[in-house]
């Protein structure tokens, strides 16, 4: 039997602003609707963020959350995984506030501080829809993405301890995972833990295959038996390195939160184009997709029908 992979579609995030991308869902019917399509599409894993539907710009406000989570529940048995990164200009509380409350399978979880920098993308646009677009990329300048050791224990006691929720560790460069290795030996983590390897983000790591083999060697080597690995890449080479994650012994994650790409120079029409383009590959080369209840058992989570959605 082939090995079962975890496909995570990231669906709109907070990096991309609405003038980049005519395809990026904004409202919370968007939202829904593309996740609904990239679940069908064979993700088995929906990470979500909030976005003001009036104007597209990244939201920690959970009466948003609540249009569209619903409505993915109801329709799919994806897993939701909510941000607790929300933006870089969003404070710790105002990241953790929705997600608290709605007590998510599962949430991502930022192993430390980085430079999170945007801004060499306001160069490439000149037509923005909205006035904020301009000045949100260009404040990633001088914005350190805050993910203190207090900020994340504050994550494990407000969504792990207290929500039952698992976590999708996110690691932009390799200290995160020395981070990630101190709390498993603390049992602050409890196996089986989910590293997702976050390349191709300004002041962090980049996205290269010889990058990928150093962040996967690190995890082998402090993480041992006790993980399991995805890989995300934004930009350019968000298929290329999803499947080598794949081939090395991993999963993947795709998305327009990610990357708005579906080829070269060419605009992704939706979720469930990357999902599918992904899928493809992979069942070419051998792999079979696992489904939410697979993912469900591998990851030990709580159940859909313990949320607070």
């Amino acid at each position: 039997m082939s090995r079962k992979i975890i496909l995570t579609c990231a669906v709109t995030g907070s990096i991309h602003t609405p003038s980049m991308s005519s395809h990026l869902p904004v409202t919370p019917d968007e939202i829904a609707r593309s996740a609904i399509e990239a679940a069908e599409a064979g993700a088995s894993i929906l990470h979500l963020h909030a976005r003001d539907p009036d104007n597209g710009r990244p939201s920690a406000d959970i009466n948003v959350f609540r249009q569209f989570l619903p409505q993915i529940k109801n329709a799919t048995d994806a897993i939701v995984n909510l941000t607790t990164g929300g933006s870089s200009q969003m404070t710790v509380e105002q990241r953790l506030s929705a997600p608290a409350e709605l007590a998510p399978e599962m949430c991502s979880l930022n192993m430390g501080s980085i430079n999170f920098g945007l801004f060499p993308m306001k160069d490439r646009y000149s037509n923005w829809e909205y006035d904020w677009e301009e000045t949100f990329l260009e404040n990633t300048r001088d914005t350190v993405f805050k993910n203190t050791f207090h900020d994340i224990e504050t994550v494990f006691r407000m969504l792990g301890e207290e929500a039952g929720a698992r976590f999708e560790c996110e690691c932009y460069d390799v200290g995160h995972i020395q981070t990630l290795a101190y709390y498993l030996r603390q049992q602050r983590i409890k196996p089986p833990v989910f590293l997702q390897f976050v390349m191709g983000v300004l002041g962090g790591i980049d996205a290269s295959p010889h990058s990928l083999i150093m962040m996967k060697d690190t995890a082998d080597r402090l993480l041992g038996n006790a993980y399991q690995f995805s890989t995300l890449a934004a930009g350019r080479q968000q298929m290329t390195l999803g499947t080598m994650s794949v081939i090395l012994g991993g999963n993947v994650r795709v998305g327009l939160e990610d990357s708005l790409m579906i080829g070269r120079r060419e605009l992704a029409i939706s979720n469930a184009q990357q999902v599918s383009k992904i899928r493809r590959v992979l069942e070419e080369l051998g792999y079979e997709i696992a489904t939410p209840d697979e993912v469900r058992q591998m990851l030990n989570l709580k159940g859909a029908d313990k949320v607070g959605f």
